[in-house]
C-alpha cells in the first residue's frame, strides 16, 4: 500500500514539475499574456552595399508580413523611435544606412547595415594671386588625378556643357566663379564657388608686363606669364614659315641659348629677334602666356617698333584657352597687330598694319594705314574687348579704325565664350609676307616697351 502510495505521490511530485515548466515556457501566468520568441526578418537592401560612381536611390523590404522599418543615416543603432522607411533613400555621397524591422507578435529584428561608398571627384579649389587695383588671377585645381574642371561666371551651376578650366584668368569685375569637376570612374564632384567684388572703375589697369630688368645682363622675359612655341615650320605654328621658333633656353640646333631669340634687355624692352645662322636657316620666337594667363574682355595694348624688310611677320594676338579641346578657328583669334613689310604688293605702296578676328567661317581683317605712317616707329596697338564687339585702335583708344561685331560678320562669333591668352612672334616668310630676299636684313627685330589691359 504504501509502496502505491508513494507511487501517486511521485507522480504527483512530477505533473506539478511539469505544469511549472509548461508555465515558464509558454509564458502562461494569471496575467494571460503571450510573448513569442520569433523576431522579425532582418531587412535588405537594393542595390547592394558597395562602391559607386554615381547617386544611388536605396529601397529597404522586409519579408515579414506587415513589417514596419526604422532606420539611420547618421551611424547610429535604429530603433522604432527613428524614421519610418516609406520610400527610396537618396545617395549621393558616402553614406552607412542601418534598419531594422518592427511587426505585431514578433520582437525586433536584427540590425542591417549597408555601407554605400561614393567615388566622388573631389571639388575644386578656387585660388588667387593679385594683380593690380584689386584684381586677381584665378586658378583652378582639383586633388583627383585626370579630372576635367568645368566652371561660370554667370552665376549659374557648372556642368559638363560649361567652360572647360584650361588656365589661370583675370577677375577685374564683380562676379561669382562656380566650378565643379568630373573624372572617369568618379562620380561628379560638388560646386565650389566663390564671389568677388573688386568694384574697378572703367579704364582701370589692371595686369601688365612692363618687361622691368633690374640686372646688368640682359634677363629671360617673365617665365610666370610667358611660355613658348618651338620648332620649325608646320611642325609648329603652319602658314609655311619657314623659321624654327626656340625658347630661352633652346639648346637644340639652330637654337642657340647663348643668342637668345627673345629677351629683356638692361633698359625694360622686350626683344624678339629673327636671326639668320646659316643659309636658308632662320629661328625666332614666339611667345605666349598660354595655360598662365588669360582674360575676357578689356582694353589690351602693346608698345611696339616692327621691323621693316621683306618676309618678316611681326604680330601680337590672342587665342582662345579652348584651342586645347575644340581647335583652331573655333577657339577664336583676336589680331591686335599684323605687319608685312611695305614693299609687299598687298601693301598698295603704303605702310600699315591690320587688326583681324577669325572664327569658324568667320573672318574680318581692316588696315590701317594714315599718311605718314611707318610701323618703324614706336606706336601703341590696342584692342577693346566687349561683349558682343571687338574694336581696334592705334596709338590712342579714342583712335578706333576697325569695329567688328556678331551682326557685321558671318559665321560663328567665339568672342563671348571665354577667355583668350596672349601672343607676341615675329614669324620669318609664310603664306602671307613671302620668303626673305637680298634685301632682307637679319637680325630683324620686334621691340616691345610694354604690354597693358585696362578695365572697359
Amino acid at each position: 500500500m504504501s509502496m502505491t502510495v508513494g507511487k501517486m505521490q511521485l507522480s504527483r511530485a512530477t505533473l506539478l514539475a511539469a505544469a511549472f515548466l509548461g508555465v515558464l515556457l509558454c509564458g502562461c501566468g494569471s496575467g494571460g499574456g503571450t510573448v513569442s520568441n520569433l523576431t522579425a526578418a532582418t531587412p535588405t537592401f537594393s542595390p547592394a552595399a558597395g562602391s559607386y560612381t554615381t547617386a544611388q536611390s536605396v529601397t529597404i523590404s522586409d519579408s515579414t508580413s506587415g513589417a514596419s522599418i526604422y532606420y539611420t543615416t547618421d551611424g547610429s543603432t535604429p530603433t522604432t523611435s527613428s524614421p519610418h522607411y516609406s520610400g527610396r533613400i537618396s545617395v549621393s555621397t558616402t553614406t552607412t544606412i542601418k534598419a531594422i524591422a518592427a511587426a505585431s507578435g514578433y520582437g525586433n529584428s536584427a540590425v542591417a547595415t549597408a555601407t554605400y561608398t561614393m567615388t566622388m571627384t573631389a571639388a575644386p579649389s578656387i585660388s588667387t594671386t593679385d594683380a593690380l587695383a584689386d584684381a586677381k588671377i584665378v586658378s583652378l585645381s582639383d586633388a583627383t588625378s585626370g579630372a576635367t574642371i568645368y566652371y561660370t561666371l554667370d552665376d549659374s551651376t557648372p556642368t559638363t556643357s560649361s567652360l572647360i578650366y584650361e588656365a589661370p584668368f583675370l577677375v577685374a569685375s564683380n562676379l561669382t566663379v562656380k566650378a565643379m569637376a568630373e573624372a572617369t570612374g568618379y562620380a561628379v564632384s560638388s560646386v565650389t564657388s566663390q564671389s568677388f567684388t573688386p568694384d574697378i572703375s572703367s579704364g582701370t589697369l589692371v595686369w601688365s608686363d612692363e618687361f622691368s630688368n633690374s640686372t646688368t645682363a640682359n634677363a629671360q622675359p617673365n617665365a610666370a606669364t610667358w611660355t613658348y612655341d618651338t620648332g620649325l615650320g608646320s611642325i609648329c605654328c603652319g602658314n609655311n614659315e619657314l623659321e624654327t621658333y626656340c625658347a630661352w633656353d633652346s639648346s637644340t640646333a639652330p637654337c642657340d641659348p647663348a643668342n637668345p631669340n627673345a629677351y629683356i634687355d638692361t633698359t625694360g624692352i622686350l626683344h624678339i629677334k629673327a636671326r639668320n645662322p646659316s643659309a636658308s636657316v632662320y629661328t625666332s620666337a614666339r611667345l605666349k602666356s598660354q595655360g598662365l594667363f588669360s582674360f575676357q574682355y578689356g582694353r589690351i595694348e602693346a608698345r611696339m617698333k616692327l621691323p621693316e624688310s621683306q618676309g618678316m611677320w611681326p604680330a601680337f594676338w590672342l587665342l582662345g584657352n579652348s584651342i586645347a579641346t575644340v581647335n583652331w578657328p573655333a577657339c577664336g583669334e583676336l589680331d591686335v597687330m599684323e605687319h608685312i613689310n611695305g614693299s609687299n604688293p598687298q601693301n598698295e605702296g603704303f605702310d600699315w598694319t591690320q587688326g583681324s578676328i577669325h572664327g569658324t567661317n568667320l573672318n574680318g581683317g581692316t588696315q590701317y594705314h594714315p599718311a605718314g605712317f611707318s610701323a618703324a616707329a614706336w606706336h601703341t596697338y590696342g584692342m577693346i574687348w566687349s561683349k558682343g564687339e571687338i574694336q581696334y585702335y592705334v596709338d590712342s583708344p579714342s583712335n578706333i579704325y576697325a569695329t567688328f561685331t556678331p551682326a557685321t560678320q558671318t559665321g560663328t562669333w567665339p568672342f563671348d565664350s571665354g577667355p583668350e591668352f596672349n601672343l607676341l612672334n615675329l614669324a620669318v616668310g609664310g603664306d602671307w609676307p613671302g620668303s626673305p630676299d637680298a634685301t632682307t636684313v637679319f637680325p630683324s627685330e620686334i621691340q616691345v616697351d610694354y604690354v597693358r589691359l585696362y578695365t572697359n
